[in-house]
């Protein structure tokens, strides 16, 4: 579930970078006699507009990342990760009512920020419950592996929604399939093994001791240490990663159906597809990265320190060299595959940061993914917004 949910917020992320696309293209019309005559583009927003428009989920976003992991601590990860995904789809559901005005469309992009915010930094204290420590690294990588698997069905579908129905049906539809979601999530999930029926006594049993826990209470008094946390070079070098991840992936996320329709004259429907190849390697290889992590740990050939360091300086080479190679590109055919390795193989990287939090402090983990969620969420309120400065001009 936790899977599906990250497959749908970024479905309602990322579905905004095909919309746009098909708001500010150009459009044809046939009159009687059968002429056809460009009408122009429905919605005609400079570059710089539309960096803003789609930056502007980030303002929220970035809001909320240690409140999320305050309240699933307080509250529980169930509560807040699917109330979370739930106003953030009903709020894309209103959306195209709200497009007509620029401000109003930034205020609900902003709106769905907020509350999807709180999904990561959440999900991070739902998992500190279940996840046995051997266990974090692919369990983890499962379930957010999700939110690529979202971004590849959210581009392309997008752009086959907005072909067939309009740019409209883009929001209705992935709103929808977001609260029916949120339904199925309100009954299955719960935010600790004790307080699911459905588990059995010896899987409990195995849980609580493989966590050193005994109970929910013992858990969640632990006080927050926030001055060693503050002070600790380990969530920095976590805050760091993370700002660096999210700057390649964020752009791409925001600017690369745009990318590949303006440099390289695909259609909609082609750079909605060839957009949706970097998610879809990125998905493939973060379960197999965490399943290899894991491996590596349960056989003792690496400590979790040299594992997790390992894998993000894997994941962050590979990803310069892959993109140096974009600048050189001399085809659209070298530029797609280049830019796909380059998010996919990033996978590594985020195997290498993203799950040491639980390994630093489980206890606190969700309000570390929080802190280091903030910082990683700069890129995605900066690079639309300098992007469209940097090609003001198609």
């Amino acid at each position: 579930m936790t899977f599906f949910g990250f497959f749908n917020a970024y479905t309602l992320r990322g579905n905004l970078s095909i919309a746009i696309v098909a708001m500010t293209s150009d459009r044809n019309e046939t009159l009687k006699n059968g002429t056809v005559i460009n009408i122009g583009p429905e919605f005609k927003w400079s570059n710089e507009i539309q960096g803003y428009i789609l930056s502007s989920f980030f303002y929220g976003y970035i809001t909320t990342q240690l409140l999320g992991g305050y309240f699933a601590k307080k509250y529980g990860g169930k509560i807040i990760f699917g109330t979370g995904i739930a106003v953030t789809a009903a709020a894309t559901l209103i959306t195209p009512w709200l497009a007509n005005n620029v401000y109003l469309l930034i205020c609900v992009r902003v709106i769905e920020g907020i509350f999807e915010g709180v999904t990561y930094p959440s999900v991070a204290g739902l998992w500190s419950k279940w996840a046995p420590p051997l266990e974090r690294s692919g369990l983890m990588m499962f379930a957010s592996a999700g939110s690529y698997f979202g971004t590849v069905i959210a581009l392309p579908l997008s752009a086959l929604l907005a072909e067939a129905f309009g740019w409209r049906s883009i929001f209705w539809f992935f709103g929808a399939v977001g609260l029916f979601w949120y339904a199925c999530w309100l009954y299955i999930v719960t935010s600790s093994p004790d307080q699911d029926s459905k588990i059995s006594e010896e899987e409990l049993k195995y849980i609580q001791i493989s966590l050193e826990i005994n109970t929910k209470e013992e858990f969640e008094k632990v006080p927050v240490p926030w001055k060693s946390i503050a002070s600790s070079k380990a969530v920095l070098a976590i805050c760091m990663s993370n700002i660096c991840e999210n700057w390649g992936f964020y752009t791409f996320l925001t600017q690369l159906p745009k990318y590949l329709k303006d440099i390289y004259s695909f259609d909609l429907g082609t750079s909605g597809f060839l957009s949706g190849l970097p998610y879809l390697a990125m998905g493939i290889f973060v379960p197999v990265a965490g399943q290899l992590a894991d491996f590596v740990l349960t056989k003792g050939y690496l400590t979790v320190t040299q594992c997790r360091k390992t894998w993000t300086f894997v994941g962050f080479s590979a990803q310069f060299v892959f993109l140096l190679a974009v600048a050189f590109a001399s085809s659209e055919i070298v530029t797609v595959i280049c830019l796909t390795f380059a998010v996919g193989i990033g996978a590594f990287a985020f195997v290498g940061y993203y799950v040491n939090p639980l390994d630093i402090a489980p206890q606190y983990a969700s309000i570390i993914v929080g802190i280091s969620n903030t910082f990683g969420t700069l890129p995605g309120i900066i690079s639309p917004i300098l992007s469209g400065y940097i090609v003001s001009d198609n």
